[in-house]
């Protein structure tokens, strides 16, 4: 077998620590003049023996792999961290370079990330073998997990060894979370149970006794919307608008927005309880009534912060009729900037109004490019949603823009909507991405400022017109959530006053080098965040689509009467900073030293 050989090999190229629970020291380092104190990695004295990752792999039953990038296949030899193996397979590497915008194909990887820049990019698909193929930002060991036991030895081993450790899911992943240098990785995506009720019974203090569904941690949305759609008499659930998020992971500790949040919330808003594996190792169930401070957290406080998710148990309602529409405006109908900008002005200015008719809104926006698909009304007519839209309609032929807009189809179910007019997302490409979200008073009375800041995202500097790229989100998070005491979720207040969430992509050059990164990281945070901010100055960051290192990203994701209980709940619950992802509570002593390896505390 491949691990214990490998195991065999290193273990007489590094020291073993001592066995036992005593958690390994920090590791001392200098780096650019500074101290630091390390998380253990491959090559320091500290690193774990080869027959303690080879107990480690008989406890989690086998499945602890050695992290090989399905890339390789296109590469004479994957040059790892711990070995370098021959690994060119011309059929492997085929099926490799087809799937790899696939977004589901990634989803379904050991580690691989959707968004390479976060990974890079140092193992691709090529068509010359003798490229090289490294790890770059990849983590060394995977844990195939499909247990919660799988999960507890996991944690307890990085634990003890002080390894950096990488909760990883489905790759879905804008800010680089699922993925870490020389990190010990827990894949929890083979987590896919589902049980649904028409009768929730939590807690004797809980008021809530309607449908429910329970679902694993690596349960996607698509698939579980069809389960949900099954049951009799038929259930939906908030879910994200891309179709292979997983519902119970970074998406709900996130906050969770999808085409159901205007009527029902965040996903946050709508969960019952959730199963976790501790940074202590401990099984707990976190709901309002059994650790409640650690429910609080869980939705909304930041992903793979706390504890490890591996269930969740979510409130379900009717899947009604419904009716979706679309709108376009491009360069088939205009080639007029001018045309096309007031167009989108005019698009925008409606977003207020479509969220208080209950609509959720996807669009993207381009290089003389709006799509909007779809407009989604729940449990309304094609008519009715047809009567929301004849005031956009009205306007924008008022003012000579030539558009496509179809009358709004009806469908018998919501589901019929999601699975017709939602696409899958495009992975692979090397980008980086900001994101903000606008009040509703900065749409209602700075609708123009924010359109001029949306042209700045698309050309941010005379090198760069036309090559940034948009996608927005109209819903309205203030819609449908309780205020009973105990129901808030851990999420920013700014969100319940807001309307729309946009996210921005500026492109990396191909091979970039650490200057080109950091130059468009700075024009992101310094020129089209700054836009953004100035243009709409009522609105706020989303916490899982945003850039993470804009300035005072905790105010901006969580706010001033949030962040702090978050902050002193990261202490008590993970007190050794066990759990790392950037930009979230209780990390600021963290950093990732020597150009986006070593994860360590200054000193």
């Amino acid at each position: 077998m491949l691990l214990p050989h490998l195991l065999a090999a290193a273990s007489f190229l590094i020291p073993a620590v001592a066995a036992g629970d005593k958690t390994t020291p920090l590791v001392p380092r200098t780096w650019n003049g500074k101290k630091y104190a390390c998380k253990c990695y491959y090559g320091d004295a500290c690193w774990p023996s080869a027959s303690e990752w080879k107990t480690l792999n008989n406890t989690v039953s086998g499945r602890l792999v050695p992290f090989i990038p399905p890339e390789a296949a296109c590469h004479n030899f994957f040059n790892g961290t711990l070995f370098t193996i021959p690994t060119y397979n011309a059929a492997q590497c085929a099926d490799v370079t087809t799937n790899y915008p696939v977004e589901q194909w990634i989803n379904d990887q050991d580690a691989a990330l959707m968004w390479r820049s976060w990974t890079n990019s140092s193992c691709v698909p090529t068509t010359n073998p003798s490229t090289p193929c490294t790890p770059g930002y990849y983590g060394i060991y995977i844990i195939r997990a499909t247990t919660k036991s799988h999960v507890k030895a996991g944690i307890d081993f990085a634990r003890r060894h002080s390894l950096r450790l990488i909760i990883r899911n489905t790759g879905h992943d804008f800010m680089g979370r699922s993925t870490g240098w020389g990190a010990l990785v827990i894949n929890v995506h083979g987590f896919q149970s589902v049980e649904f009720t028409s009768s929730y019974r939590g807690p004797k203090k809980e008021p809530y006794t309607g449908s429910a569904v329970t679902i694993a941690a690596g349960v996607q949305g698509r698939a579980l919307l069809r389960l949900a759609a099954a049951q009799t008499p038929p259930v939906t659930l908030l879910t994200g608008e891309c179709p292979t998020v997983s519902v119970a992971g970074g998406f709900v500790q996130g906050g969770g927005h999808g085409p159901l949040t205007t009527i029902f919330g965040f996903a946050a808003d709508n969960v019952l309880s959730f199963d976790v594996v501790t940074a202590a190792g401990t099984y707990l169930t976190a709901n309002a009534h059994q650790n409640a401070d650690l429910f609080y957290a869980l939705r909304g406080g930041g992903p793979g912060t706390y504890a490890v998710v591996v269930s969740a148990t979510f409130k379900t309602f009717p899947d009604v009729p419904s009716a979706g529409a679309t709108l376009y405006i491009n360069s088939t109908l205009t080639n007029s900037s001018t045309v096309f900008w007031e167009g989108v002005r005019i698009f925008h200015g409606f977003a207020n109004e479509l969220i208080d008719a209950g609509l959720y809104t996807l669009y993207s926006l381009g290089p003389q490019m709006l799509r909007v698909k779809p407009f989604v009304a729940y449990n309304q007519t094609a008519t009715q949603l047809d009567a929301v839209l004849a005031p956009m309609r009205a306007k924008l032929e008022a003012a000579g823009v030539p558009f496509t807009m179809a009358p709004a189809s009806g469908y018998g179910t919501f589901l019929g909507l999601y699975l017709d007019l939602f696409d899958d997302e495009r992975a692979g490409a090397p980008l980086l991405t900001g994101g903000w979200m606008f009040g509703r008073r900065d749409i209602a009375e700075r609708n123009d400022a924010i359109v001029e800041a949306m042209k700045v995202a698309l050309s941010p500097r005379a090198d760069l017109v036309d090559k940034g790229y948009m996608v927005g989100h109209i819903f309205g998070p203030g819609h449908g959530v309780s205020k009973a005491k105990g129901a808030e979720a851990a999420v920013n207040p700014r969100f319940r006053e807001a309307s729309d969430l946009l996210l921005y992509n500026l492109p990396l050059p191909a091979d970039s080098s650490i200057a080109q990164e950091d130059d468009i990281q700075d024009l992101l945070s310094n020129t089209v965040d700054r836009a953004m901010m100035r243009a709409a100055p009522d609105g706020l960051a989303y916490i899982n689509e945003a850039n993470p290192y804009m300035e005072d990203w905790q105010t901006h994701f969580w706010g001033p009467k949030v962040y702090p209980k978050l902050k002193k709940l990261k202490r008590e619950w993970d007190p050794e900073g066990l759990f790392y992802s950037i930009s979230t509570p209780g990390t600021e002593e963290w950093h990732v030293i020597e150009y986006g390896e070593r994860l360590c505390k200054k000193l």
